[in-house]
This record gives C-alpha cells, structure tokens and sequence, in this order.
C-alpha cells in the first residue's frame, strides 16, 4: 500500500512513509473490512464515520510539514489510525471525538498498541481543546463550512492547520498558516468527508 499508494502518487515526507510503514491499517478497520484494509479508499466505521483514504491522510499530514517535535491537535478521532501515524511523528497528540462509542474504543485501541504520547477528549471537536493550547498544527479530519475561529485561535505562531473546507459534497483540502497573528490559506486539491458536527460546524442531523 505505500509503495503503490503513496509513494507511487507522489507522497514524498519520509516521516509520513515511515509511520504508515509502522502502523498496520488492519487493527483500525472493522473486522467486516478487514480484507480491503490495504485498499487505498474510505471505509465505513459505525454511526455513519468513516476511516479515511490512506492517500488522503497522507496528503493531509505531508501538508502539515511535520518535523518530530510538535504538539497537534487532532480533530475527528474515529478509529484512532491517523492518531496512531501522528503519535508516530509528533511529540504529543491531543486528539477529539464527539461520538462516544468511536472515542471510547479508539482510546483502547491505541493503548493497547503502545501509544502513551496522546490525550484523548470526548467532545465537540469544533470548538477544539482550549486547555492544551497553543497547538504548533492542528489537523481536521471532518468537512467544515468555513474554518472553525476557535481552532485559528488555539493555532500557535507559525503554525499550520489542515482541513477539508466546502460545502455539500465538495471540500478542498485547505492549509492554513498563522503567521503575526494573521492566518494565510491555500486550497488544494478536491476531496469528500463527513461533515464536521458541532458549534462551528454544521448542525447535527435529527435523529
């Protein structure tokens, strides 16, 4: 998968490689899954989620221009698979996830696999973890219409935020940097998620 998926389509970060040539896709995925776990597409997780194309998050954290020591925030827990990449590169993680089933089994998960450099938090992930601020990167792994105010603000200096940004069933994957207290963004490439629920967000579907 990553010689054909990631660095066949241009993945260049040797951080990245590395981490997904550690974490093994097949203990995040259900068992239902497991045979396509090396498969370069979203599959489904329950309650609606999903767990993302390897490519897509791999694009995501080599945009992220991760160096080894950095605090990140992420955003959308799920699985705990793109926790487990970024708790491989990254000096802390502190990851949220809203539904309680996908946190709480993910936080077993990762410290069954080892994992003692993320903190985990149940909760609405748009209005981020103001406690554990500044963050040097923060990743969302969630469509936003518009990119959460509160996450620019727990963004640090020289720090860099990835997101999918868009309405409907188009996003760009969008890079934010804060710079001065300014914060730059570039678009990049198309790209599908789920909806990120919450305050800054979009409404919870009834029912």
């Amino acid at each position: 998968m990553v010689d054909r998926d990631l660095r066949g389509r241009g993945i260049r970060d040797e951080r990245v490689l590395a981490a997904f040539e550690r974490v093994d896709r097949a203990r995040f995925v259900p068992s239902i899954e497991r045979d396509k776990a090396y498969d370069d597409r979203a599959l489904q997780l329950t309650h609606g989620q999903t767990i993302s194309q390897p490519y897509m998050v791999a694009l995501m954290l080599e945009a992220l221009q991760l160096r080894g020591g950095e605090k990140v925030l992420e955003i959308g827990t799920g699985s705990g698979y793109q926790t487990a990449l970024l708790a491989e590169i990254c000096a802390e993680v502190w990851t949220v996830e809203r539904i309680e089933y996908l946190a709480t089994t993910a936080e077993d998960r990762l410290l069954d696999l080892g994992y003692r450099n993320i903190r985990f938090k149940l909760g609405d992930g748009s209005n981020g973890w103001p406690e554990g601020a500044p963050y040097d990167r923060i990743v969302v792994s969630a469509a936003c219409p518009n990119l959460p105010q509160p996450l620019l603000e727990q963004l640090g200096e020289d720090g860099l935020l990835a997101a999918p940004v868009g309405v409907g069933d188009h996003q760009d994957l969008t890079v934010a940097v804060k710079r001065g207290g300014r914060i730059d963004v570039q678009k990049g490439i198309a790209c599908v998620f789920v909806k990120l629920i919450g305050d800054h967000g979009y409404a919870a579907p009834e029912g």
